[in-house]
């Protein structure tokens, strides 16, 4: 009988053991549960995640409310985006060669407008010098000279009406050559004397023209065959016979205004109507005008 009592009461002992080695395996994973818990509500708390609200004393967890989200950003139709700035180019295209026309345009109307004065100066150099009317250039000159060179026009129209032309100088030279050379008709016999005996001697170096009065009718001469009407007028004031040449010397005067107004007027055309420069044509590459987007 004691042997029995003495064998059950070890084998009670081990179960008792056993039972609270469970008992702690089990309070210690609910501690580390707890610790966990408590680990992550603190860094909710902290990180803003979870709130804490006391209601009667109690503390509820209470998460926040997420912010509403943004709106949707604008969906960008690339397609429509670049016809966009296609366009655009197009548009600085045709603006840069609408410009281009008008100023060639202008070029050509100013171009126009020099070589039709141009033409009137020259039509009334021809008339002038053919001794021909004026005729409808008279009114031509006025027109687009009066303003600028009245004192011209005058002159020039002046010389339409009473014609001065150079085979007429020449002409009329040859008339009086022989009067040039041998002096004035009413010379008296000392006037005469003084004169010849003058050009017995005469001191001059090689170079120098001779004085002699029939070498001055031939420079003369040959002055009036190349248009230097100048130079013949200077000849023949140095003539013996320069008197009887009084009026020959007033129409070669009159000729020689003439062909100095007639240059002013011909500079005038070539100055008034200066070219207009065109502008060179843009390059092949436009770029797109500002706040245009770029294609996609």
């Amino acid at each position: 009988m004691q042997e029995t009592g003495y064998s059950q009461g070890a084998t009670a002992r081990p179960r008792q053991t056993g039972g609270m080695r469970a008992r702690g395996v089990a309070a210690l994973v609910a501690g580390c549960l707890l610790a966990g818990a408590a680990g992550a509500a603190w860094l909710g708390w902290r990180n803003g995640f979870v709130d804490l609200q006391m209601s009667d004393g109690v503390p509820h967890i209470v998460t926040p409310q997420d912010a509403p989200p943004p709106p949707p950003a604008p969906v960008v139709d690339s397609a429509a985006q670049a016809q966009l700035a296609d366009t655009g180019t197009k548009i600085a295209m045709l603006e840069q060669r609408l410009a281009e026309l008008n100023q060639q345009a202008l070029a050509a109307s100013g171009n126009a407008t020099r070589a039709e004065t141009l033409l009137l100066a020259f039509a009334a150099r021809r008339a002038v010098e053919r001794g021909q009317p004026l005729g409808w250039i008279e009114a031509q000159l006025r027109a687009r000279f009066g303003q600028t060179q009245g004192a011209a026009v005058d002159r020039v129209i002046a010389a339409g009406s009473m014609p001065v032309t150079l085979p007429q100088l020449t002409e009329q030279f040859e008339l009086l050559a022989p009067e040039l050379a041998g002096g004035s008709p009413d010379e008296g016999t000392w006037t005469w004397f003084k004169r010849q005996v003058s050009d017995l001697f005469v001191v001059r170096h090689d170079d120098m023209p001779s004085p002699a009065p029939e070498n001055r009718v031939d420079r003369a001469r040959a002055f009036l065959a190349g248009g230097k009407v100048e130079a013949a007028v200077a000849e023949v004031e140095r003539m013996p016979g320069r008197e009887s040449a009084s009026e020959w010397l007033a129409h070669a005067r009159d000729y020689m205004a003439t062909q100095r107004a007639l240059d002013q007027l011909e500079a005038a055309a070539l100055m008034a109507g200066q070219p207009v420069a065109a502008i060179p044509p843009a390059d092949e590459e436009t770029p797109a005008p500002e706040g245009s987007a770029p294609a996609i």
